[in-house]
């Protein structure tokens, strides 16, 4: 029985610490992710944000001059609203402009593409994601006109 007391003081101190954060967690869900002038950065990266976005169920308004490059991949989030006046930026993934080799090049446009809606999807999937040292400009008014909601 002795053995057991370090190991249940252990988890007692780990379920206190996830209660504790329990609260901050539900707080941090009501309030709406706000983005602005994002340039992007790593997908995996970025992926893995917008899950935990998910998770607690955030809502995500795109509302800055631009979204670039991964920050498109907030397209993903269960509630997400755009305004018509974002300029997103769409490129196929690279190693800093470097094209990839083509498993990964395929691994990755398809990881991005995930978070669009069909329409997107199948654009960036066909030509998008073709582009690698340039960058394809899309407005929010025309994100709208393909089924997104307006902030």
């Amino acid at each position: 029985m002795t053995a057991l007391a370090p190991t249940l003081r252990r988890l007692s101190f780990v379920i206190g610490l996830l209660l504790a954060g329990a609260p901050q967690i539900a707080a941090q869900a009501q309030q709406p992710l706000v983005i602005g002038n994002d340039r992007g950065g790593l997908v995996g990266k970025k992926a893995a944000e917008i899950e935990q976005i998910k998770r607690i169920g955030r809502r995500v308004e795109i509302r800055g001059a631009i979204c670039y490059s991964s920050c498109t991949m907030y397209l993903g989030a269960a509630d997400v609203c755009i305004s018509p006046q974002t300029t997103f930026g769409f490129h196929g993934p690279s190693k800093g402009g470097t094209p990839l080799p083509a498993d990964q090049f395929e691994r990755w446009s398809r990881l991005m593409a995930s978070y669009y809606n069909a329409p997107l999807q199948h654009w960036f999937l066909q030509q998008g994601r073709y582009v690698i040292t340039d960058i394809y400009r899309m407005s929010g008014a025309q994100l709208i006109r393909l089924g997104y909601q307006t902030c």
